[in-house]
């Protein structure tokens, strides 16, 4: 089997868990008193009282039974975990090859504040995701860190829903600005990423609605420009804000003062793991489990073009659509 996969199954006499060569994906076994366990996260092991044992091995099956615990390999290892984790799909709590996710993500604001600075008169996260990147940067730059938006809890992830119009719906409800807060104030706002634009874009619109003077985006991970095939529902290459589009024709498209993204480089150096080890295929091009039929990215190009011609135009009546090439 081919691909990315974190397994965990069960029949009559056994637990079973398997992990791809690759580990793309992540899964850790945990011990109960009577028991083991095996979950996507450590977080998880938290939950539930569980101690942490150890991560699945990528290319590593696992079977827990009357027994005991036994292990076997598959596959050889080839490791190349997901750096998207770090950035996103991971819990802040959760611990990835030895070190808090928590932890790699003030590192890379730190690393922004450098590589970004801009004079301001607060830092503020987009929640939650944004939180300990905007802490970072604020440690970094000694602009004071504050909290500008308030998260409604019941609306989930926008950018891995599934339509264009769920998704708009949903940063609408997602997010409130704080007026007394963010009112004549500069604001460096932080958030983990731009996918396709729309939750930064109606953002910047709610900042600037509620009296703040400047807001200067910037993004803890690099620019988006391919999609994924390893199990997240990202979007199509040709809806992808960063595919065809520069920097600052980005920062028009979502109407902020600047704009500025951690480098791949400085993003590799806050996780502490080799660049060899981790899965930058969203960022670079490079699939560590090659695409088997060069259909699927043509496929999604087209797909992606014939949802953007039926997505609604910007604020500014800049319409948004791409050519088959990727330019706008």
């Amino acid at each position: 089997m081919r691909g990315a996969f974190s397994l965990v199954f069960m029949d009559d006499d056994a637990l079973y868990g398997a992990r791809d060569p690759q580990g793309i994906r992540p899964l850790v076994l945990g011990r109960l008193e009577a028991g083991w366990v095996l979950a996507s996260e450590t977080a998880a092991l938290d939950i539930v009282g569980a101690s942490f044992v150890r991560e699945v091995e990528p290319g590593e099956l696992i079977t827990i039974d009357e027994q005991g615990l036994r292990s076997q390999r598959f596959a050889d290892a080839d490791p190349k975990g997901c750096l998207f984790e770090y950035v996103y799909l991971a819990r802040p709590d959760t611990t990835i090859a030895g070190r808090g996710v928590q932890a790699s993500r003030v590192e890379i604001g730190r690393r922004l504040a450098i590589e970004h600075p801009v004079e301001a008169d607060l830092v503020i996260p987009v929640p939650e995701s944004g939180r300990y990147g905007a802490i970072g940067y604020a440690q970094e730059s000694g602009i004071p860190f504050a909290e500008g938006l308030v998260k409604n809890a019941y609306v989930g992830r926008t950018f891995i829903q599934p339509s264009q119009t769920i998704r708009q719906l949903g940063i609408r409800l997602k997010l409130n600005p704080l007026r007394d807060v963010i009112a004549g104030k500069k604001l460096v706002v932080v958030d983990d990423s731009i996918v396709r634009g729309n939750t930064q874009r109606a953002l910047v619109r709610m900042l600037r609605e509620a009296g703040a003077l400047e807001v200067h985006v910037r993004i803890s991970s690099p620019p988006v420009q391919w999609p994924c095939f390893y199990g997240i529902d990202f979007a199509t290459r040709a809806e992808l804000i960063a595919n065809g589009l520069t920097i600052d024709e980005i920062r028009t498209s979502i109407g902020a003062d600047s704009l500025g993204y951690v480098s791949l480089e400085e993003l590799i150096e806050a996780t502490t793991i080799p660049a060899e080890k981790l899965c930058r295929a969203c960022f670079d091009g490079i699939y560590p489990v090659p695409i088997p039929d060069p259909q699927v990215v043509s496929t999604q190009v087209m797909e992606g073009i014939e949802r953007r011609v039926n997505a609604t135009s910007n604020a500014d009546g800049h319409s948004l659509v791409k050519n088959e090439d990727g330019r706008s």
